[in-house]
């Protein structure tokens, strides 16, 4: 028998699988076994969607982000590649054209 994780809201047993995702049928709680195995690793970044970031992902900033010292914003929609996550505050290092080296929140920005 295929033993699930239990429901991370809840705690319920009676977890089962319905496509890819793990569907918790007390509380109605649904969520991805590759998030379950993530949050196992330790250190996770989610996007504004609630999608895990990698290191190396593309993602598109959701509003415009005020720069500090510069006079201009990076404008919504602004695609950012090869993003580098690190533990602080601001958990996506980048470079961004015209900006140079950037340091994003990561409930600013959605995966591509």
């Amino acid at each position: 028998m295929n033993l699930l994780p239990p429901c991370p809201l809840c705690k319920s047993t009676y977890t089962y699988e319905m496509d890819e995702l793990l569907v918790c049928p007390e509380c109605g709680h649904e969520w991805s076994l590759q998030t379950e195995v993530a949050e196992e690793e330790g250190f996770v970044v989610k996007d504004a969607n609630g999608h895990i970031l990698a290191n190396g992902d593309t993602v598109i900033t959701i509003k415009n982000l005020p720069v500090k010292g510069a006079s201009q914003s990076i404008k919504a929609g602004t695609k950012v590649k090869n993003i580098r996550l690190v533990d602080s505050d601001h958990n996506i290092d980048c470079k961004i054209d015209g900006f140079g080296a950037m340091a994003l929140k990561s409930e600013f920005v959605k995966k591509v």
